[in-house]
């Protein structure tokens, strides 16, 4: 029986991508690959998902909803690091195999952070006297495959790398010439410059607290190409308030941006909407990947990226 893979996005892959990833399945008749794009509401993804065998979104949400209204549903490929949009609860009900593409997007998002670091380093670039990165200490929240990402580009600028990930051996980071913290409170204690590397899960949402920032040395920035999930803007205003010293951009618009933007404009920047895989290469590994682990879990029972229970 050929396998539909249904690629459902309100935000499309590039052409080449689309092109590339209908090459992994070309002269393979047991799948197929069509394309739900810019689509303008739900009942148009219940749609074309009620007889598909696998789905590849990128910020769609696979809710209950979409899961439930697709029978043959088999795996849930997020092309992308982050998973939060896919109801892994009702994923698992329904034995369906939900995935990421972690790494793929990796390098996109470390140099949108640096670039980032660099427009506020320079005053947004406003004339006036900013300052360099080089010697700065910069603070990985979390060290994945972006963090690493981050840390290769950092060492480019000449900074000085401090990393805290309590699942990562400290002995792996520090095989990476990167100094690891034991606490997070000596990370953000310890750098001008934090970078958010973090998911948004029950144990990290708004974590990034006043407490913890105001530990940041004077002139810090903190980064988050991560999750807005993860701040706790209310302490992020009273930090902005109370530390005028203090900056912050993020590759995710909380949902005070409006008021951070009236009140602060010098001191914070925000992406006009989530931007860091949005390059062409990212775009086509991101892509490619979701059908390969597609194809190989169909063939060969694989699920080295499962994210789900």
């Amino acid at each position: 029986m050929t396998k539909k893979i249904l690629i459902a996005t309100d935000k499309p892959f590039a052409p080449e991508a689309i092109d590339l990833m209908k090459e992994v399945v070309a002269g393979n008749k047991n799948y197929k690959l069509e394309l739900l794009e810019k689509y303008t509401n739900v009942s148009q993804f219940k749609a074309a998902v009620k007889d598909a065998h696998a789905l590849i979104i990128r910020s769609d949400i696979a809710s209950r909803e979409i899961i439930e209204a697709a029978p043959e549903l088999k795996i849930i490929v997020r092309a992308g690091a982050g998973y939060d949009n896919i109801d892994l609860e009702a994923a698992t009900e329904k034995k369906i195999v939900a995935m990421n593409t972690p790494g793929q997007n990796a390098n996109a998002v470390a140099e949108l952070a640096l670039g980032m670091m660099v427009y506020i380093a320079r005053c947004k670039f406003n004339g006036k006297s900013g300052s360099e990165l080089l010697g700065k200490k910069l603070g990985l929240h979390a060290y994945g495959n972006v963090g690493r990402a981050v840390a290769r580009i950092a060492k480019g600028f000449g900074m000085k790398v401090h990393a805290f990930d309590p699942y990562v051996p400290a002995s792996k980071i520090e095989a990476e010439v990167i100094k690891v913290e034991k606490t997070v409170e000596e990370l953000y204690s310890n750098c001008h410059f934090v970078s958010l590397h973090i998911p948004a899960t029950a144990q990290t949402k708004k974590s990034v607290n006043f407490e913890l920032l105001n530990r940041m040395p004077k002139g810090a920035v903190l980064v988050n190409t991560a999750r807005k999930e993860v701040i706790c803007e209310d302490g992020l205003k009273r930090m902005l308030a109370e530390r005028k010293d203090f900056r912050y951009v993020s590759d995710i618009a909380p949902d005070c941006a409006e008021e951070l933007m009236k009140d602060f404009a010098d001191r914070v920047y925000f992406t006009p909407k989530k931007l860091g895989a949005q390059t062409e290469e990212a775009n086509i590994n991101a892509g490619v990947a979701a059908v390969k682990q597609i194809v190989s879990f169909f063939e060969n029972g694989d699920t080295t990226y499962k994210v789900n229970k």
